[in-house]
């Protein structure tokens, strides 16, 4: 059976414009694709994560702390969808091997060790049970030139090669709580394994769907 991964930011999942039907649609959809896909599911922190990080960064604590904190916020966004998923696991594991080895046909996770973000947990899930697709799915449609909520002349990109886009951003962490599309380690494991990558807008189902299904899609495939 072929296994994807989905990392749904929590800039998603804690948005202030999502209503509880999201939820109940997300649930829908998710068991229903589980009957001809395994899905892997890693939950990011979002605002809640770096809310917490900017007060503990204020407060002077160190990176390394800073990230664990963000750490546990992914696994209580992970253990919050869990719950409302009846066919997936309710302990959240707490490295990649853990989740590889669950045998749910939908498996929650969320962030594991300092240093990175759950972009890349879910990329590194995604290398290890080589999965045919990780799909990015946060609160923009897709990767733009610049930030679209930022700028209103920001231009959505379709495709773009992981080369362009590890020459842009580096392949390295530089602190906890960043609110980027894609981190810098993440875009190095998508390079290493040719990883099958899309970036989509998590609140719009449908879309998701279309990205899972290999229909066209309203966001952005990263390509070698």
């Amino acid at each position: 059976m072929e296994s994807i991964v989905i990392g749904l930011g929590g800039s998603v999942i804690l948005s202030e414009d999502i209503t509880i039907s999201y939820f109940k649609n997300l649930i829908i959809l998710l068991k229903d694709l589980s009957k001809k896909y395994k899905i892997y599911l890693v939950v990011g922190g979002g605002k809640t994560a770096r809310t917490y990080i900017k007060l503990g960064r204020d407060l002077n604590l160190s990176e390394e702390k800073l990230d664990q904190i963000g750490i546990e916020i992914t696994r209580l966004n992970a253990k919050l969808i869990a719950n409302i998923i009846d066919i997936s696991n309710k302990y959240i594991p707490q490295t990649t091997d853990e989740a590889k080895n669950i045998k749910k046909q939908i498996v929650v996770m969320g962030g594991t060790s300092p240093g990175h973000s759950t972009d890349m947990v879910g990329a590194e899930l995604a290398e290890k049970i080589s999965a045919s697709k990780y799909i990015i799915a946060t609160n923009v449609d897709g990767i733009y030139d610049k930030d679209p909520n930022k700028f209103k002349d920001a231009v959505q990109l379709k495709e773009i090669s992981i080369k362009q886009l590890i020459q842009k951003y580096g392949t390295n962490w530089d602190a906890a709580g960043q609110n980027i599309v894609i981190d810098g380690p993440t875009l190095e494991i998508i390079e290493r394994a040719n990883l099958p990558t899309f970036v989509l807008n998590g609140k719009k189902l449908d879309e998701l769907k279309k990205a899972i299904t290999n229909q066209s899609f309203n966001g952005t495939i990263i390509k070698k």
